[in-house]
């Protein structure tokens, strides 16, 4: 007979947890870890080979960790955060109660429901296809609800598999690349140069007004663009929509379009892509109520993908996504999509409007204060963001300097990309007081 039976020793149980083993008159003691590993063993499987490519941690949880590392360097520190792109301000209260008296009739038979649509509530499609599409010919059968633009990103890739080649703005944000990466659609790591293999890095700063020259730009069966650009904040202008276009067109390349950042354009910048002629033929567009309506954490976005898009062969780009979405997707929460009906509501779109002014004043008042200083600022007029260049200086040791002096987090420029170094991107994303009084502590150290 074998009887085991664990026992603990000083020392605590890493290090003195045994079993003893009972054979007759004798007992035998062995470490309980030796044990386990008998019977535990390695996959016998390898590791994607593209996420061994991905040089760096995510970049918005690399700056989180070292604002936790301030923390625990300056206990006492009242840091503000003008980094990641989280919004501040409550919802209104119009769009929270809705989501509110859904979610309490959810506990009576009569209000309970269960899976919806995998395309989403089809009242909700019909209202953004009406509302944030009018005279654009959007049908509500082309809008599929989700949990939020960056997880659409992600289903695009996977539609559209590994065998692509893709084209970013540089700056831009990050996901398109490293979602790129993780799906095979890019060769290695460039030692040196920051960039991938197999991605076209098409320059948007300063000197070319934040857009690419297409006519030094290879084809490729993939454009990623974001407008109002995340980081820079430039809104590209109808003219600049239509060389897009019409470059996709003469290439046979598909647009994805970031339109995240739309309800924060002041001037005339197209809101959509399909304000152009001829999107419908080469266009995905990809938004969010995210940063209009403070749903950071409540998740719910939206992806347009036309009926006229069509693979090489003619098969409907349209069918392939729908299912995508059936397989990997099972509809956003009810209850977000409630929510957003009532933001898209006249009622809704008003209260939301009065929060995004807090954050376009805020972005005013960050781009004038960097301004004042004689810096060169962008952006901050059509976004939340304000683009501040620091020549020479490596992005990385600005927001050093700036955490470390100020105790304001920003974000480093080159975590957008290769185009990004020697640049910060500082959000808007704050009270106005917090802002107010960053700006007071950034021109003690930068005036």
């Amino acid at each position: 007979l074998v009887v085991f039976r664990p026992i603990h020793l000083r020392g605590g149980p890493s290090c003195c947890m045994r079993s003893q083993i009972k054979m007759g008159n004798s007992i035998i003691c062995y470490p309980l870890y030796s044990m386990l590993a008998c019977a535990v063993s390695q996959l016998k499987l390898s590791r994607n080979a593209n996420m061994e490519k991905l040089r760096n941690g995510y970049l918005f949880p690399e700056i989180g960790m070292r604002q936790q590392e301030h923390l625990e360097k300056y206990p006492d520190a009242k840091i503000i955060s003008l980094g990641i792109g989280d919004t501040t301000e409550p919802i209104p209260n119009i769009i929270t109660s809705a989501m509110a008296e859904y979610s309490h009739a959810l506990s009576t038979r009569e209000g309970y429901r269960g899976y919806g649509a995998e395309q989403g509530n089809k009242t909700l499609r019909k209202t953004i296809a009406a509302t944030m599409y009018p005279d654009m010919g959007i049908e509500d059968t082309e809008v599929f609800i989700s949990d939020g633009a960056q997880c659409d990103i992600s289903r695009v890739q996977l539609l559209l598999g590994s065998d692509v080649t893709i084209a970013v703005q540089d700056p831009t944000f990050p996901a398109y690349v490293d979602s790129g990466i993780i799906m095979g659609q890019t060769g290695d790591y460039v030692a040196g140069s920051s960039k991938y293999g197999g991605i076209e890095y098409m320059k948007c700063g300063p000197e070319n007004l934040f857009f690419p020259d297409f006519s030094r730009i290879p084809r490729t069966d993939v454009i990623f663009f974001c407008s109002p650009n995340n980081p820079t904040g430039h809104a590209a202008s109808r003219e600049q929509l239509l060389q897009l276009v019409e470059t996709a067109h003469r290439n046979g390349s598909l647009i994805v379009y970031d339109s995240a950042y739309a309800a924060y354009i002041s001037d005339d910048s197209p809101r959509s892509i399909y304000e152009i002629p001829g999107a419908r033929e080469v266009a995905i567009e990809i938004s969010s109520f995210s940063k209009s309506a403070g749903f950071t954490g409540v998740r719910l976005g939206w992806t347009v993908v036309p009926h006229e898009l069509s693979y090489s062969d003619g098969f409907p780009v349209h069918k392939d996504f729908d299912r995508i979405i059936c397989t990997c997707f099972n509809g956003a929460s009810s209850i977000a999509q409630i929510g957003g009906l009532a933001c898209l509501s006249e009622e809704g779109r008003k209260a939301m409007s009065k929060v995004i002014d807090v954050y376009k004043q805020n972005a005013r008042t960050l781009a004038e204060t960097f301004g004042s200083m004689g810096l060169e600022a962008y952006g901050g007029s059509n976004s939340p963001y304000v683009w501040v260049r620091f020549p020479g200086r490596r992005s990385w040791d600005v927001f050093t300097e700036i955490l470390e002096k100020t105790h304001v987090i920003t974000v480093p420029g080159c975590g957008f990309g290769p185009g990004g170094e020697g640049f910060i991107r500082v959000s808007s994303f704050n009270s106005e007081e917090c802002v107010r009084e960053a700006c007071h502590r950034l021109r003690w150290l930068l005036g």
